[in-house]
């Protein structure tokens, strides 16, 4: 039985993570703060895996976690640009000082592997499309700062102390579990929850700007691929993780109306600091060398996802009949 820890694991992608490994019949360990995350993602495994609660930034609850472990997914983080806008150090704190301490506490806790949870925003604004991993980065907010000075450490441990570590830059996951109350949500839980709730959805610009969206299973699956995968291929390296194609907003929210039934209405707003054009990635090296495909489609995961979230605030307005 391998040993695995998922960092961030009471959050939206941790806790799916760390459902898959439970089902697989592995031994899981999640460690979260609880800032972002919530122990209701692990209910239906609270019996299965070991939860610690402890922070990134303290090197000792870290190094504590790490032991006895084979595989670190590294998962936690502060995502969103948004509020890396508002808030740089805490953003830095978390991704880059969090996640050198992963990184130091796996090579001296004996860890095989750590894959990282990098992101797209790395790239910034890109002329060439699809976004490849051999373009040069172009930070566009400090949480794509954050990540990529993530990614770079995962590259100097793996070079520095042949810590095996693969990085795998996410491109705008979405699905069940993901949370639509945060001002730093993000636009398809958003989305969902404005029309649901009868307020009227916000695009924040034009409206043109696209992303690669990608459904919650396809990134579990890539996570598992990058901790199975051959070090002598992998180790150091990164891997888009995407379904390779592009939806701009605009299209994105008339297909959640239609999916709903509810009329095609939004308030634009001004662009925000920070947000990336166009993003749709090149996933050729991801399928390549970790085998990676995606299992759903960004319209079946958008139709999987509406049906969650119908019944997430069905169910949260039966419990604010009891008193919020």
């Amino acid at each position: 039985m391998t040993n695995y820890l998922v960092t961030g694991g009471a959050g939206f992608i941790g806790s799916h993570l760390a459902t898959r490994l439970v089902n697989e019949g592995h031994s899981v360990r999640v460690f979260d703060n609880l800032s972002t995350g919530a122990l209701k993602n692990l209910e239906h495994i609270q019996d299965q895996v070991e939860f610690v609660q402890g922070d990134l930034r303290d090197l000792k609850a870290v190094e504590q976690a790490t032991k006895g472990i084979d595989i670190v997914f590294h998962q936690a983080a502060l995502a969103s640009v948004p509020r890396s806008v508002e808030h740089p150090l805490d953003t830095h704190e978390a991704c880059v000082t969090g996640t050198i301490h992963v990184l130091d506490a796996a090579r001296r806790s004996d860890v095989k592997r750590v894959v990282y949870a990098g992101s797209s925003s790395a790239y910034g604004n890109q002329q060439e499309m699809p976004k490849h991993e051999g373009q040069a980065p172009e930070v566009l907010s400090p949480y794509a700062a954050a990540k990529l000075a993530g990614e770079l450490y995962c590259q100097a441990f793996a070079n520095s102390y042949d810590l095996e570590t693969v990085r795998i830059r996410y491109f705008n996951v979405f699905g069940p579990r993901q949370d639509p109350n945060s001002p730093y949500s993000a636009v398809i839980p958003l989305f969902a929850s404005a029309l649901l709730e009868g307020r009227q959805p916000v695009i924040f610009g034009d409206g043109i700007q696209s992303r690669d969206f990608t459904y919650i299973d396809n990134v579990v699956q890539a996570n598992i691929l990058a901790s199975q995968a051959d070090a002598d291929k992998v180790s150091g390296n990164v891997y888009n993780v995407a379904c390779g194609s592009s939806l701009n907003l605009i299209d994105l929210l008339k297909f959640i109306c239609e999916l709903l039934e509810k009329p095609y209405d939004p308030d634009f707003q001004p662009r925000r600091t920070g947000d990336v054009l166009h993003s749709w990635a090149d996933i050729s090296a991801a399928q390549r060398d970790l085998g990676y495909e995606p299992v759903v489609d960004i319209k079946e995961g958008l139709r999987r996802t509406i049906t969650w979230y119908e019944q997430y605030i069905k169910s949260e307005s039966k419990t604010c009949l009891g008193g919020c």
